[in-house]
């Protein structure tokens, strides 16, 4: 019989950025709350201190653990019998190797936004830290949280498809189609400026999520690339467009588009992966859906929490078939796949299989890799480049 003790506490969640006016530490926050895994208790949500206090009050986040920088929060929280058990890094780009280096080496573990850095050199540093302190480290790359991406990567590890042949995948987007970083949008002026986004934009910010997604289904690892970075916003410093072409190992080819200056387009991540017995597509905007074409049969649409499904899909199912679940669902998955780690991590006990599903540091040194080797090719002129 179980009794309360079977029930892990609730996990003592910090946060860096993610303070007034932020896009993503909100919907960390929700994912954080959904399964009630989490409860937020302190943070440094800003890099101005009152404005951090303001938002912690906001937050209901107690004024003693509201603290003025990430230095400060780690210290102390160290020093407390109640202290975190894990932090969130939801800030821009250039601060996440700092905060995250700091919280690891103050024996916390560590969930951190995309990209995990903004040079590999950190990325690799962040790993040796990792791997050095056995601590956790999440990467939200979300779209990976998806029932019906799980699917996807399920049936093409079971052999459904074949032997891959051909990966399509794109990332397109409109709403950096005009200037928006000079009209006072916090979200644009970041994200295109080199000194807090890295040196890649539409690729560092959404580019990394469609390759992410890509390898995430496939299992495929990639050999080498041919990367066209452009900026079509006159003035602006970054990338706002990217084509790809993809070899990966084993012989199979792909293209990648990513772009934020794509009239008409929202948020439309998809990606196509066809083997010698099929074929396969998903959308993040119509998520509960994946097309299977067998080869040589109609077209067969799997909905989530439908039938045919598969264990891992079935498993990051959250709600009845035709309920819709989309983005903040998926996100509330890696959370919960995190917090299960944690947990596990806590007790002394693995969780492999679970890690093998979520995306960490190793994404994160990958996801670095290529950008650096995409913003070599295209320097070059669009030149292949090893991986």
């Amino acid at each position: 019989m179980s009794n309360q003790h079977d029930t892990p506490r609730r996990l003592r969640l910090g946060m860096v950025g993610g303070g007034q006016g932020a896009f993503i530490g909100g919907v960390h926050r929700i994912a954080a709350r959904l399964d009630d895994h989490y409860e937020l208790v302190a943070g440094a949500f800003a890099s101005d201190p009152e404005r951090s206090r303001a938002a912690a009050a906001e937050l209901h986040v107690d004024a003693d653990r509201a603290y003025p920088d990430y230095q400060t929060m780690a210290e102390a929280e160290r020093n407390r019998s109640d202290g975190i058990d894990v932090v969130a890094v939801v800030t821009p780009n250039h601060v996440h190797f700092d905060v995250a280096r700091t919280f690891i080496e103050a024996g916390f573990h560590v969930i951190c936004d995309k990209p995990m850095t903004i040079t590999l050199e950190e990325a690799q540093t962040l790993s040796e830290l990792v791997e050095r302190t056995g601590l956790f480290f999440g990467l939200t790359h979300n779209y990976s949280g998806y029932s019906l991406v799980r699917q996807a990567r399920e049936m093409v590890a079971s052999g459904e498809l074949g032997d891959l042949r051909v990966v399509q995948v794109e990332y397109p987007q409109d709403w950096l189609s005009t200037r928006l970083e000079e009209s006072g949008v916090k979200q644009a002026e970041w994200r295109t400026d080199p000194k807090r986004s890295g040196p890649a934009g539409c690729l560092g910010d959404i580019g990394t999520h469609a390759y992410h997604l890509a390898r995430y289904v496939t299992g495929l690892e990639l050999e080498s690339l041919a990367a066209d970075m452009h900026t079509f916003v006159e003035g602006r410093a970054l990338d706002d467009n990217v084509h790809m072409l993809l070899r990966f190992k084993g012989g199979a080819r792909g293209m990648l588009w990513s772009s934020q200056v794509a009239p008409g387009n929202e948020n439309g991540l998809q990606l196509r992966v066809y083997g010698s017995k099929g074929g396969l597509e998903w959308r993040q905007e119509t998520p509960n859906q994946l097309v299977h074409s067998p080869q040589g049969e109609p077209p067969r649409i799997l909905t989530r929490n439908g039938p045919g499904l598969g264990e891992a899909a079935m498993v990051a199912a959250r709600i009845p078939p035709g309920h819709p679940e989309g983005y903040l669902e998926a996100f509330a998955q890696l959370y919960r796949d995190f917090a299960v780690q944690i947990h596990a991590h806590q007790r002394g006990e693995p969780a492999e299989a679970l890690a093998m599903q979520t995306p960490g540091v190793a994404d994160g040194v990958d996801g670095l890799i290529f950008i650096t080797r995409a913003l070599a090719s295209s320097a070059a002129g669009g030149q292949w480049v090893d991986m």
